[in-house]
């Protein structure tokens, strides 16, 4: 591992694993616990037309992404909350759509030559410092979102009836976690790429939620269990020259099968 770390695009790699995995233990055991996942499956294929419509006009990709990813998680959760019957009907609509429309613009785009590939499976060999601010002040706000209001966050997560009843304006919160967890998902594309990025945000969750007795226990093994996958992940592509976003899910899924292999054999 000293060997690997004399590489700066090592070292960055690594910083930018970490703070996605805080990033991801934070707003993905929200997503969980609020049954978010399809959501965040459609913001995260949805925010590829935010990456085209940054290369089409001129501007960084990264903050194309944010923009679109958000406005669509407020447009998802402004339509989920007023259409609760075939809600999975439209996000797979807006998942499909923005899609289409970024692929549209990096076509229609003069002179596009920006490998594509890096945005799909991610390419956290590659990410510039400039990311690594994003990510850390984006872990400010998710920390401090937490830390702020931890009691209406549980109750909303836990029993948005109870908590409405009791004054706390449930919707708000809603959009809140919504427009947060769609920068999570930008900045996790960063590190494996849209078409893996909920594996990130909902395994370690997964997996921390059988060990954790509250909300805050399983955001911070879930933040552990999240970057162990990604210095293995980074490991084993450094030393086996593998696609490092593949590398990270591959680790993941693998202790994913093995918890729930042991959690049943125990439980028997």
């Amino acid at each position: 591992m000293d060997a690997i770390l004399n590489y700066e695009f090592m070292q960055n790699a690594l910083i930018a694993g970490i703070l996605v995995s805080i990033a991801c233990g934070i707003i993905g055991s929200l997503t969980i616990i609020n049954k978010m996942t399809f959501i965040a499956g459609g913001v995260a294929h949805g925010a590829y037309g935010g990456i085209g419509l940054a290369f089409f006009v001129g501007f960084a990709p990264l903050l194309g992404a944010s923009i679109f990813a958000v406005a669509l998680g407020l447009l998802i959760a402004f339509i989920s909350m007023e259409n609760k019957e075939r809600v999975d009907s439209i996000i797979g609509a807006l998942w499909a759509f923005g899609m289409a429309f970024g692929i549209i613009l990096v076509d229609l785009t003069p002179g596009y030559n920006v490998d594509l590939m890096s945005y799909l499976f991610g390419s956290i060999l590659a990410v510039p410092k400039s990311d690594l601010y994003f990510m850390a002040i984006l872990d400010v706000i998710f920390i401090l979102f937490v830390l702020l209001f931890y009691r209406q966050i549980c109750a909303v997560s836990f029993d948005s009836e109870f908590a409405k009843l009791r004054g706390v304006k449930t919707s708000v919160f809603y959009y809140a976690i919504t427009a947060l967890m769609a920068l999570c998902v930008v900045a996790t594309i960063r590190v494996v790429g849209l078409i893996l990025v909920i594996a990130l945000l909902t395994i370690p969750p997964f997996v921390a939620e059988k060990f954790s007795s509250n909300l805050g226990v399983m955001m911070i093994l879930s933040s552990v269990t999240s970057a162990f996958f990604t210095v293995v992940g980074l490991w084993l592509s450094f030393t086996y020259n593998l696609t490092s976003g593949a590398s990270i899910i591959l680790v993941a899924t693998l202790f994913f099968f093995l918890t729930q292999i042991i959690y049943k054999i125990k439980s028997v």
